[in-house]
């Protein structure tokens, strides 16, 4: 299993244990199954971590 799939199954654990909470566990659900995804991929090396904050930042080039 990649380490994206990894960081994305343990936000859904977070998540289905904040569903409980009704819409604001749905909204949790969002933040933390995205989050564990960007930090799956981090990990994993698909993702490069100064391009998007460079992007963040309103650095970005066509280049």
């Amino acid at each position: 299993m990649s380490p994206a799939v990894t960081g994305t199954a343990a936000g859904a654990v977070l998540a289905l244990a904040a569903l409980a909470f009704g819409f604001w566990g749905f909204l949790l659900t969002a933040l933390f199954m995205g989050t564990g995804a960007v930090l799956g991929r981090a990990a994993q090396g698909t993702l490069d971590v100064g391009a998007v904050m460079d992007a963040l930042r309103g650095r970005r080039s066509s280049q």
